[in-house]
């Protein structure tokens, strides 16, 4: 008998080793779960959606690892999870974005009137939103004929960016992609800070696993008692404020 409560307990304590090691590498390697903390994605993505994202898609690996996952490159139109790029050499990159793809390495990119041409072809996007219609915004037209137009751009940009345009279009460099947010005008995006280098893309959203009614801004909110709030109001109005038709949406 004691060597049947041993021989349990040993099973026990070896199923949850092992469950432990591969919920460490599928958060490491697989899938990572990913929030919305703004309205730049809006209406393909919204504040408060819940997302799983798959690393295998075209995240970063280096050596022997590149051949062993279904890796592949960001392409044309993907959304694409991935780090901030820092100014900054020596700097970490930052906290995790969302964006949509329009332009990978080589690509000719110029938007005109909020018009985005790529390779000199406008662009078919049925996901845009356009949250100001009719008010005139910083990268609206782009890339700008005097940088002063671009207002809320970061100062290594403005810098470097007349060395990426050629005849009045922005040149997309190698192991590089251009971003934008689909919520046009309340996105800062490639237009205000430049490239996303391919180092730094960590995933591709799946889908929405569950969504919450979230008012923006929210995640600039970090103190005590604003974590108290939000953890009431998400146990108050669990169901009420849960997006059901958004659960288990394919993120697209």
């Amino acid at each position: 008998m004691p060597d049947e409560k041993k021989s349990s307990f040993r099973d026990t304590f070896e199923s949850l080793v092992v469950t432990v090691i591969l919920a460490i590498f599928g958060t490491t390697f697989v899938i990572q779960a990913f929030k919305i903390p703004s309205g730049s994605m809006e209406n393909t993505l919204l504040i408060g959606d819940h997302l799983l994202v798959n690393k295998f898609a075209f995240a970063w690996q280096f050596g022997a690892l590149r051949h062993l996952g279904p890796y592949r490159n960001p392409q044309r139109g993907d959304i694409l999870v991935f780090k901030f790029p820092s100014a900054e050499p020596q700097e970490e990159p930052g906290e995790h974005l969302v964006k949509r793809i329009i332009g990978v390495p080589g690509d000719h990119i110029k938007i005109v009137h909020r018009q985005v041409y790529r390779n000199g072809t406008l662009l078919n996007e049925p996901y845009v939103h356009h949250e100001f219609p009719d008010e005139a915004r910083p990268g609206d037209d782009f890339p700008p004929s005097d940088s002063g137009f671009l207002s809320g751009a970061t100062a290594d940009w403005i810098a470097s960016l007349p060395s990426h345009v050629q005849n009045g279009e922005l040149v997309v460099p190698a192991d590089s992609y251009f971003v934008m947010g689909d919520n046009r005008e309340n996105s800062w995006d490639s237009r205000f800070w430049g490239f996303v280098p391919r180092k730094l893309a960590s995933g591709q959203p799946l889908l929405i696993y569950w969504s919450f009614e979230t008012p923006s801004g929210e995640y600039l909110q970090t103190s005590v008692g604003d974590r108290i709030s939000q953890t009431l109001d998400l146990v108050v109005h669990f169901f009420t404020k849960t997006r059901w038709l958004r659960t288990f949406r394919i993120v697209r």
